[in-house]
């Protein structure tokens, strides 16, 4: 193996492809965000040029390049490594450093303070999912919509399900429709939906044949297509949003919504946070828009 950095031209793009362990939604903008930059002519190993071209992107987009450039060097990291040996380790030392400093070369800032995140009340989630029309592109936007906010999916996961994923569970001596999700890193686990929900998404199915993904483009003419993409749902949630007064709403509103909603309603927050899909209790409650009571509290309640 050579140990010129500048002879290194790793299929990057199969690369991110082959990295199973990231969201499809995330190697995506991974192949995207590398894909923009080699379109440009300029070698991933020009640290000028890629400094250069860093510097006009939006933070979301340098964000993305730069977490790219840190996976597809990793494996060439290793590789060199592994081929060190006495007479060549100042060459595989120095290759290393060049390396590392491809990542330093993207200089990513975040904003400062807390974010202001978007909780919808009751009556708004009616307001927003009253926006979609009775036509097919509607009744498809309407079931977009609920999959985020009546069952808390990410927009990745609701636009991965498939018809097989749902399921008729017994509970007692009725059954209940659950989805089958698999989230971030691979992670199965069982959403409980409405009995709302689950005929909307029955009345679908007839629709489309019941058959593939349950979320599918819609053509002019209303004809079904192929599965939709987490962009198209991003874009969904923000046109019916600007429509009942929340132009900048985004899909992961709704997911804090369906969570908010719950733990108002008395929904344990360890439930909901199974329900997400959260490996902990604590990053759920930061989905929760939480105020503390001083009029009630929980020592109240402990016999002292």
């Amino acid at each position: 193996m050579t140990m010129q950095l500048a002879t290194y031209t790793p299929d990057v793009l199969t690369a991110i492809d082959g990295c199973t362990r990231l969201a499809a939604s995330t190697r995506q903008q991974y192949r995207k965000a590398l894909s923009r930059y080699l379109a440009t002519g300029n070698l991933l190993t020009d640290m000028q040029a890629l400094q250069a071209y860093a510097q006009n992107l939006p933070v979301s987009s340098r964000a993305f390049l730069k977490s790219a450039i840190r996976l597809v060097t990793q494996d060439y990291v290793t590789a060199i490594q592994g081929q060190a040996t006495g007479d060549n380790i100042l060459s595989v030392l120095a290759v290393k450093e060049r390396i590392d400093a491809l990542g330093k070369a993207i200089e990513v800032r975040t904003a400062k303070g807390q974010k202001a995140h978007t909780w919808l009340s009751q009556t708004q989630v009616k307001a927003l999912l009253d926006t979609c029309g009775p036509d097919r592109r509607g009744q498809r936007d309407r079931l977009a919509l609920g999959l985020l906010v009546a069952a808390g999916l990410r927009r990745a996961e609701a636009v991965n399900l498939t018809f097989t994923d749902i399921v008729l569970q017994p509970i007692g001596k009725r059954l209940r429709t659950v989805l089958q999700v698999t989230g971030k890193g691979n992670k199965a686990r069982v959403v409980p939906i409405s009995d709302n929900l689950a005929n909307a998404l029955d009345r679908w199915s007839a629709i489309v044949g019941g058959e593939g993904a349950i979320l599918r483009s819609i053509n002019q003419t209303g004809e079904v297509g192929g599965m939709l993409s987490a962009s198209a749902v991003f874009e969904i949630t923000r046109a019916h949003g600007a429509l009942m007064g929340k132009p900048d709403l985004a899909p992961h509103d709704l997911r804090r919504t369906f969570a908010q909603l719950g733990f108002e309603a008395g929904i344990p927050i360890t439930q909901i946070s199974v329900l997400l899909g959260h490996s902990s209790t604590t990053t759920t409650q930061r989905y929760l828009n939480l105020d503390l009571d001083l009029t009630t509290t929980a020592s109240d309640f402990v016999p002292f």
